[in-house]
Parts: C-alpha cells; sequence; structure tokens
C-alpha cells in the first residue's frame, strides 16, 4: 500500500507591487490630509478672520469630499484609475502650498474645497483599488492592512501637524503637507489603468438601490456618527484638568480601531466577513453609552477601547461585505458608497449631537446617542445572513 502525499496549500501571494503602490500614494495623500485637518482652522483664526471662518474652512472641506465621492465611479469609468488618482493627488498637494500667502477668508475656503474634492477623490479609488488588487480569498486580511495604512496618518499626523505648527510655524507644515500628497506620484505610473474587466461599471445610484449593498452601509453609517461625535465633543465633555484624559482617550480609540481593522480582516477571510458586523456594531454602542461615567476617567478610557475596537471591525466587515457582493465592475460604486457613509456620517455626528447636548447634557447626550445606533440591528442582522 503506497501512501500518497498532499501538497500543503499556497496562499495567493497579498503584498504585490501594484498593492505597495496604492499603500504608497493613500499613505501620503491621508499623511498630507490629516497633517492640516486641525492646521487650517487654527491659521484661520490666527491670521484675525474669526472662529466662523474656521468652521466654515472644515465644514467646506467635508462637503466638498462628500461631492467628489459621488462623481469618483464615473470619473473612473471615463479617464482611469491613474489620471484621476493623479489629478486627486495635485488637488491635494497645490493649495496647501499656496496657503501660505493666503490672508483671506474666501482663499482658505477654496483651498479647502479643492484639497477635499482630492481628497474624496483619493480614498474612492484607493478603496477600489484595493480590493481589486488582493486575492479574493484574502480580501479580508487585505483592506485590512490597507486599514492600517491609512490609519496610522490618523494616529500620528494629526497631532503632528499641531506638534509642528508650534514649533516651526505654519509655512514649514504647509509645504511638508504638500510634499507628502505630491510625493504620492512616484507610485501612479504602476498602477492599473482601468478595471481588469470588460463588463458595464455599476453606478453609484444603483449601489444605493441595492440592498446587500446598502444594508452594511447603513450600519457602518451608524458607527461613523458615533465617531463624529467622538472625536468633536469628548474633549469639551472632559474640559480643564481633564483635557489630557480626552487625549489619552482619543488615542486609545485610534489604536483599538487600527488593530482590530486588520484583525477583522483575517477573521473574516475564515469565518466570513457577515458574522463580525452585528458584533461591530454591539461593541460600538457599548463603547459609546460607557461615556455616560465621565467622572470616572477608567471607565472613559475602556469605553474608548471598546468603540474603537467596535468601529475597526465594523469598518472592515461593512466593506469587506460590500465588496463580496459585487463583482469587480463595481468594486468603484461599493467604495464610494462606503466613503460616503464614513464622510457622511462624521458630519452628521458633529453637527446633531451639538443640538442634543445643549437640551440634555452630555451624559445623557452620549446615551441617547448610543440607543439611537441600536436602530439600525434590523439592517445589521439582515446584511449579516
Amino acid at each position: 500500500m503506497t501512501m500518497t502525499a498532499v501538497a500543503p496549500a499556497i496562499r495567493a501571494r497579498l503584498l504585490t507591487p501594484a498593492l505597495l503602490r496604492v499603500f504608497v500614494s493613500e499613505f501620503g495623500a491621508l499623511t498630507s490630509f490629516y497633517l492640516l485637518l486641525s492646521v487650517v482652522p487654527l491659521y484661520a483664526s490666527s491670521i484675525g478672520v474669526g472662529g466662523d471662518a474656521a468652521g466654515l474652512a472644515t465644514g467646506a472641506l467635508m462637503l466638498s469630499t462628500v461631492a467628489a465621492e459621488l462623481v469618483t465611479s464615473r470619473l473612473v469609468a471615463r479617464f482611469g484609475y491613474r489620471l484621476v488618482l493623479a489629478g486627486a493627488l495635485v488637488l491635494m498637494g497645490a493649495p496647501a502650498l499656496v496657503l501660505p500667502a493666503t490672508a483671506s477668508v474666501q482663499a482658505i475656503v477654496v483651498a479647502c474645497v479643492v484639497r477635499g474634492l482630492g481628497f474624496g477623490i483619493v480614498v474612492v479609488v484607493g478603496g477600489a483599488l484595493g480590493a481589486s488588487l488582493v486575492p479574493a480569498e484574502r480580501r479580508g486580511e487585505g483592506l485590512g492592512l490597507y486599514g492600517v495604512v491609512v490609519g496610522v496618518p490618523s494616529v500620528v499626523a494629526l497631532p503632528l501637524g499641531l506638534w509642528l505648527t508650534g514649533h516651526v510655524g505654519y509655512g514649514p507644515v504647509f509645504v511638508f503637507a504638500a510634499v507628502a500628497a505630491l510625493a504620492g506620484l512616484v507610485a501612479v505610473p504602476g498602477l492599473p489603468g482601468r478595471a481588469a474587466t470588460p463588463q458595464q461599471p455599476v453606478g453609484l445610484l444603483a449601489a444605493m438601490r441595492t440592498p446587500a449593498l446598502l444594508r452594511p452601509s447603513i450600519v457602518f453609517c451608524a458607527t461613523t456618527v458615533a465617531a463624529g461625535v467622538v472625536v468633536t465633543f469628548l474633549p469639551l465633555a472632559t474640559p480643564g484638568a481633564s483635557a489630557n484624559l480626552a487625549t489619552l482617550a482619543l488615542l486609545a480609540h485610534a489604536f483599538a480601531a487600527t488593530a482590530t481593522r486588520w484583525w477583522a480582516g483575517r477573521f473574516g477571510d475564515v469565518h466570513g466577513a457577515a458574522r463580525l458586523l452585528l458584533p461591530g456594531l454591539l461593541a460600538s454602542a457599548g463603547g459609546l453609552l460607557t461615556l455616560v461615567l465621565l467622572a470616572s476617567p477608567v471607565a472613559v478610557v475602556a469605553g474608548m477601547v471598546l468603540f474603537g475596537a467596535g468601529f475597526g471591525v465594523t469598518q472592515n466587515a461593512s466593506l469587506a461585505l460590500m465588496f463580496d457582493r459585487v463583482s469587480s465592475s463595481g468594486y468603484d460604486a461599493a467604495s464610494a458608497l462606503w466613503s460616503l457613509a464614513y464622510d457622511g456620517g462624521l458630519g452628521l455626528g458633529a453637527a446633531g449631537f451639538g443640538v442634543l447636548a445643549m437640551w440634555t447634557g452630555y451624559p445623557a447626550a452620549f446615551a441617547v446617542t448610543a440607543v439611537l445606533m441600536l436602530t439600525t440591528l434590523a439592517p445589521a442582522r439582515r446584511a449579516s445572513r
């Protein structure tokens, strides 16, 4: 009797040169974005145009980001990935070089609008390219790794921009942000020109009308609403001597989200991303609910770890699930819908929570927001099937 040896299964390669080029361009763009996210409003205030202009700058940035996400899939269908991504990196980098010579609110807002357009395109194209360049059987892990690459700038570049401004001034920080975005251009020539499919691209409106895509995006949007609340209002809810507590809690949130986004990808490849969507939502809501205990530093930090973990899991699970439910011709639309849920949720959370907190106070407002998140339990269950 002879024994036949069974060859071990060979895992498909994850880190290809093309995927690494996507990482380079996205890392540069996200570094540029987060370096100036808090610095530009501070600059607007420093040149005497007032706090209203500072808020207007951030609002213009996010509104133009959403507008760009709405049309990116059409731009890619017409011009291809390389040209669209290269243009987006220029849109992010060039205005940063103009800002040091800017002393009017109109010019600052225009620069923010242009950068927002570039940023919106970058995140949609990056997500679609990332999904198309990783093996299907390792897509969750690949998207998790992509999440780490784009998550690190939010942890490092956001505080770094403010620190550098205090030590070297606004001008060098603006130049640094411009170089970070424009440096990504070196990686563009090696990227695919168009999706490797002859099929008709799926439009964003068609994706919105598809329940299999809409439900995960709704669940994810619920968690991003809470994220907008946390990053905007936690420092205000823990003022004075507790300012360091807010910093520590937000760092804990960022690290937990980045780590669990990668873990969720590996888990989802083996067990299915759908199984993670509901637990991620519940963990996020539970972490936010913990903030009713604002008087306890331990509870605040622990709550932000739990919230960050749920947020990271939901990020990866929703995106992987949406890509799994479309062909490669629908990657652009799925990425755009997911990005809209992200940026739209952040904006809604920041805008609506302030009004609510005026009536209820911060602890009760955190509790109400956590309960509102649970209204998406039904679509979460259906999306998990």
